[in-house]
């Protein structure tokens, strides 16, 4: 799996196989999958948003933005993309994101108690650090 910078294409190709996770993830969060396209393309217009690649093809698109003291993530994949192999990438990747965002915390929202979503933050470097609008907030702290 490597990292690129996203185009409208990777956008398109993640959306059209979205997971049923991530439409499930989207209803909690009170959003469609409309939403939370119009989201991440608009940080993809900005330059802050990187396709996940698997095999030549986007598989996921990650997006972050500054807001307050922390990089607030926004995220899309496909279903190939929730391995073990993925989630040792991300633990690398997201710690380059951190870089391109001034070292700063990065937020991430879980809108399920699922073991499986905590254990992969967790595993990835995250602290549960409480609750905002009906999701568990996760933060990972400045390298």
């Amino acid at each position: 799996m490597r990292a690129r910078t996203a185009t409208i294409g990777d956008l398109e190709i993640v959306f059209h196989d979205l997971s049923k996770r991530m439409s499930e993830e989207y209803a909690a969060a009170g959003k469609d999958a409309k939403i939370a396209y119009d989201n991440l393309m608009m940080n993809l217009k900005e330059g802050r948003a990187h396709a996940l690649v698997k095999d030549d093809r986007a598989v996921a698109i990650i997006a972050w933005h500054e807001h307050s003291d922390a990089a607030v993530t926004s995220f899309a994949a496909q279903e190939e993309f929730f391995t073990a192999a993925t989630v040792r990438f991300c633990k690398r990747h997201l710690r380059q994101i951190q870089q391109l965002a001034g070292n700063l915390p990065i937020h991430s929202n879980g809108w399920f108690d699922r073991p499986e979503v905590t254990r992969w933050f967790r595993i990835i470097g995250y602290v549960q650090v409480g609750h905002r609008n009906g999701a568990t907030l996760f933060e990972l702290p400045p390298a």
